[in-house]
């Protein structure tokens, strides 16, 4: 059956009711290859004909004799375009060439590395020679201390992660010096997943590796690779602190791409409800496998992957039952063995389909695979492309649904078939030089090596002052102009590249004698395995018995119910000492510390393949409390009147300039998005004010750059409003709020805030910004 049969058999299905509103065919692609400057060597040439590579796509070749010409690169391809090849044949030349060098490998996850080691291993092992040229192993948390001092001593290759490099190699450098020393590639790859905090983070341990590169006599080429974002040059050139060259034209070749927007219909007159969106992408995923579609399907929360899992799986027992065990769930929380399992299945064709979290997002290689299923917008565009991307391999026809839930913004989408097809993926957005992120990882910088003259050229201009702070603090101590580190701490310790906590709670079936089967992280678990919930896994269901929140350990027994659970979130703000305030056009600004809270307060539960709750109950659990910055601004009362005059509801405009602000303030700060959050509240004013806070513990200075840019800010959000071509306001002005995801939450289960009205906010901005020339 071809895409376009199952499509119009989909449409004369009985349970067919109009949800398709708009059809996008990509069209195919002829491959395009090239010639390389001097050829492959032949033993690495044989070994590539074996595995089905004859000749190179364009793109590859002009990677590779940039690579030889010792260019750092970012190569910017689609999904399965061969991006690997294009850093391990320079990588495998070099080692033929000279046995002594070694290479870097920099995954964000610890499954790519494993994925990439796999593959660089099956091509080795093609040839002896290849086999015994390269010695290769990831070296990360779950590497054996055995093993680890092996790869250290003998490897010519180690794949590892941007947070093993900080805290657990680079802090070691003199152990490793022989690696150092010979250092000649490092390879980052999915680059464009470095973004925000995470990536400004990273962005300063590559240039602490860059220095004690530098220290040890060695210079590494970069090799970057990225999905398809607004600006991959830009985003590679400060990750490395270096300049890089883009090859950007994919020479893969590509099938016809349906992409099918998926509406779910009303279930009532008043036309105020859907069908369950994860009832409709369930039935689509098992359609698919039944007619022999290899599907993948995405969910935007853990919860979402195993429902889908699981009522797929009952579908398929009545339409194909020999599939219903040729699927699988995959997210977060299984257990190390338990992933690379079901990847290992999922590319060997052993699997008919899996329904994932964002986890399969990034490029592990699962195989070819026919359909994807999109649960939800995922919130960019940019995944969204990549998440459509894991279908469609070579120059087969493939297929995209993205399924819509019932709030404003999925429902934009519905209403404006081509809306989607005309943006742009976002910019990714990083700032190396932020001070409070560049003290951290100076301290851990001084900590490998004594802060020299030079090393601003590395760290900016900002180096020199923050250094001087350190040594006013007791941290440093500056001996003939050399700054050496003054404590015994290894700080590096103290520095979690990622925002999100590194303590784990361990899942534990009690009815096992506690086996463990599975992990949650600390912020999450109070969301998750609350007591009395049900945690599913692989479909099952499990009743929470006990969390512990003094030993991490949550234990569950499984229980067949007819139900799941939801949490209940309470959040608030609460603000602190205020360490700066003005009046600015009459209004109220002020900058301080806020405590941002948040709480699981109950849970309610929902019977399976229906949305209807079956009852709530309360929780005692501890709240979580994030103490960072806050911008808090309180327009003045008679703005606000002036608004209400014109017909329109003044906070409803507020808080469209919030998501305009979460929008327009990365712009100044050079964060990402995701780094800031907002609140509009009255409990801590008596008026209505607008918060904009870090999201970080101790605040990394961009609520606190927005107090000071507080016109160009506004009037940013004003240029925004004005230059919306849309009538009363979409996500790509007054939508799109960005409030602290519950990402374990059922997005079919809960109302999404509406968007905004987009006059209210453009009045209000303009009795703000021009005091009493509202423009009615």
């Amino acid at each position: 059956m071809t895409i376009t049969d199952f499509l119009k058999k989909l449409t004369l299905d009985r349970d067919y009711d109009g949800q398709i509103a708009h059809v996008e065919m990509v069209p195919a692609r002829e491959a395009r290859y090239g010639d390389l400057a001097e050829p492959v060597p032949r033993v690495l040439a044989d070994a590539l004909v074996q595995t089905g590579i004859e000749h190179l796509y364009s793109h590859q070749v002009d990677a590779i004799d940039a690579i030889r010409d010792g260019k750092n690169v970012v190569i910017v391809t689609g999904t399965a375009s061969g991006k690997t090849l294009c850093y391990n044949i320079p990588v495998i030349e070099r080692l033929m060439n000279d046995p002594s060098a070694k290479a870097l490998y920099l995954f964000p996850t610890k499954a790519l590395a494993q994925d990439q080691l796999k593959g660089l291993l099956r091509l080795s092992e093609l040839d002896k020679r290849l086999a015994g040229l390269i010695r290769a192993g990831t070296y990360d948390g779950d590497t054996s201390r055995h093993t680890r001092r092996k790869l250290r001593d003998e490897g010519n290759v180690i794949l590892s992660n941007p947070d093993m490099l900080h805290a657990g190699i680079l802090p070691y450098h003199p152990k490793w010096n022989r690696f150092f020393k010979d250092l000649k590639y490092v390879v980052i790859d999915e680059v464009h997943s470095y973004r925000g905090i995470f990536g400004s983070n990273v962005s300063n341990v590559i240039r602490r590796l860059r220095r004690i590169c530098a220290h040890y006599g060695s210079s590494p080429q970069f090799i970057c690779s990225s999905a398809t974002i607004a600006n991959p040059g830009e985003l590679a050139e400060r990750m490395i602190g270096a300049p890089v060259v883009v090859i950007d034209n994919d020479g893969s070749p590509r099938g016809k791409k349906y992409f099918v927007l998926w509406n779910p219909p009303f279930l009532d007159m008043a036309k105020m409800e859907r069908r369950s969106t994860n009832v409709e992408g369930h039935t689509l995923m098992a359609k698919l496998i039944a007619d022999d579609f290899q599907t993948i399907t995405f969910g935007r929360a853990r919860v979402v992957a195993e429902l889908v899992y699981r009522y797929t799986k009952d579908t398929l027992r009545r339409l194909r039952p020999e599939y219903a065990g040729k699927i699988k769930p995959y997210r977060g929380g299984y257990l190390a063995g338990e992933r690379r399992e079901i990847e290992r299945q999922l590319f060997s064709g052993e699997l008919m389909g899996v329904a994932s979290t964002n986890a399969l997002e990034l490029g592990i290689d699962v195989g070819s695979l026919d359909a994807t299923v999109i649960i939800g917008f995922p919130g960019t565009i940019a995944s969204t492309w990549q998440q459509a991307g894991r279908a469609g391999r070579g120059s087969d026809d493939s297929v995209v649904f993205l399924v819509a839930y019932n709030d404003p913004i999925d429902q934009y989408l519905m209403r404006h078939g081509d809306y989607f097809f005309r943006q742009s993926p976002e910019n990714a957005v990083i700032d190396p030089e932020n001070k409070y992120i560049l003290s951290k990882h100076l301290r851990s910088a001084a900590f490998e090596l004594p802060l020299v003259d030079g090393d601003e050229k590395l760290f900016g201009e900002m180096m020199e002052p923050i250094a001087n702070i350190l040594e006013d603090l007791g941290e440093l101590n500056k001996i003939d102009g050399h700054s050496y580190w003054a404590t015994t701490e290894m700080p590096s310790r103290q520095v979690s590249l990622r925002t999100i906590s590194d303590n784990t709670y361990t899942i534990l079936d009690a009815g096992k004698e506690n086996a463990v089967i599975g992990v949650v992280d600390s912020i999450s678990a109070p969301e998750l395995v609350y007591p009395e919930a049900i945690y599913l896994h692989e479909g099952e269901t499990y009743f929470v018995r006990e969390l512990d929140l003094e030993q991490k350990v949550a234990y569950v027994e499984k229980r067949e119910v007819d139900y799941y659970t939801q949490p209940v979130l309470e959040s608030s703000i609460r603000i602190g000492e205020a360490k700066k305030e003005k009046d600015w056009n009459g209004n109220r600004i002020v900058f301080g510390a806020a405590t941002v809270t948040w709480v699981t307060a109950a849970f309610k539960k929902i019977k399976f393949y229906q949305l209807d709750s079956l009852g709530w109950c309360n929780l005692d659990l501890p709240p979580q409390h994030l103490e960072t910055g806050a911008l808090w601004f309180t327009p003045q009362e008679d703005i606000m009147d002036e608004v209400r005059k014109a017909g329109k509801n003044p906070v409803e405009g507020l808080v469209g300039i919030r998501n305009l602000a979460i929008s327009v303030l990365p712009l100044f700060s050079m964060c990402d998005r995701r780094d800031i959050g907002g609140i509009v509240d009255s409990s801590n004013t008596g008026l209505p004010t607008m918060f904009i806070y870090d999201r970080y513990e101790g605040g990394l200075g961009f609520a606190e750059r927005g107090y000071y840019m507080i016109d160009e800010l506004l009037r940013g959000c004003r240029e925004l409003v004005d230059e919306c071509s849309c009538e009363d306001g979409c996500p790509s002005c007054v939508g799109l709020p960005v409030l602290r995801p519950a990402i374990h939450q059922d997005p079919d289960t809960e109302g999404a805030w509406p968007i905004p009205d987009k006059e209210s906010a453009r009045l209000l901005l303009a009795g703000i910004l021009d005091p009493g020339l509202i423009d009615r």
